[in-house]
């Protein structure tokens, strides 16, 4: 499964973005799209309403056949969700609490609707885009088996979300040191869909086999990162904290430190400005070993 996560200030750009998802044959059931503004959920629940059939209660309505949640958040307010996929990312369970809840008053006209509930533990993936969704900022997660579909989402939400532009030809490179007890990945090059990001899954997997719990990535040498690279960032986030585990990133150039700013993930990733420092994050010294 590959995942594309686009960060976007503007509604209009995440509007296009979800109409050229839709175009380009991406499916519904692969989208959600994630926002602290009820209208901007509306405007996107009609955009993607125009592929799957007509609307309920007039232009200020629901969409027929948009799969629509919202949750509570502690300390963000509520968070409204489009797609197949949304009461997952608000709940953390295909069908829990939140699951086809109302979008506040415009989105039904039964006054007994269900309002947006409180969770006490929301998904990770949430917990995650907390600090993006406090910063005003909606995102648009694309999830496909299909090598062709992720492609063409990728080019979109590079193209109109807060992406790195003006990519670099050069081929992502790892290779892998330990200090201590913890691992560092130096990579280079690009993380980019296809060989990049799976390269990055299937080598922190074995890492975190092997039973590694401290892991620095040195992204001294990336150049790009696409929003499938974005997404595999947070998964080996996920995976590792998942396992007990710790990760940090060091030595970030210009580039992708204004891309983690840009998309407010800077506040959710532990970065560290050097390896020694990370390496006395985790109350261990810089010394390497074989």
């Amino acid at each position: 499964m590959e995942t594309a996560i686009g960060v976007f200030a503007s509604r209009d750009h995440a509007q296009e973005a979800v109409k050229e998802l839709r175009e380009r044959g991406v499916p519904e059931e692969s989208i959600v799209f994630l926002t602290r503004s009820e209208s901007e959920a509306k405007t996107i629940a009609k955009e993607l309403g125009t592929f799957v059939g007509g609307f309920v209660g007039g232009a200020a309505g629901m969409t027929a056949g948009v799969v629509a949640a919202s949750l509570l958040l502690p300390g963000i307010g509520t968070v409204f969700a489009l797609g197949i996929g949304a009461a997952a990312l608000l709940t953390g369970a295909g069908a829990g609490a939140g699951a086809g809840a109302a979008m506040g008053s415009a989105a039904t006209t039964d006054a007994d609707a269900p309002k947006p509930t409180t969770a006490e533990k929301s998904s990770e993936d949430v917990a995650f885009f907390r600090e993006v969704l406090k910063e005003g900022r909606s995102l648009i997660v694309v999830r496909t088996e299909s090598q062709e579909l992720a492609t063409s989402a990728c080019e979109i939400l590079d193209r109109l979300g807060l992406g790195m532009q003006n990519r670099t030809p050069v081929k992502m490179q790892t290779a892998t040191r330990h200090i201590g007890d913890v691992a560092v990945l130096d990579i280079s090059g690009r993380i980019t869909l296809g060989e990049g990001n799976v390269m990055l899954r299937e080598i922190v997997r074995e890492l975190v086999d092997k039973g590694n719990k401290k892991i620095v990535l040195n992204l001294s040498e990336v150049q790009y990162i696409d929003s499938s690279g974005v997404g595999e960032l947070v998964k080996t986030h996920t995976t590792i904290r998942n396992q007990g585990g710790q990760l940090r990133l060091v030595n970030l150039n210009k580039r992708v430190n204004d891309l983690l700013q840009m998309t407010r993930l800077s506040a959710v990733f532990d970065i560290d400005r050097d390896e020694a420092s990370a390496i006395e994050s985790f109350g261990g010294s810089s010394q390497a070993v074989a």
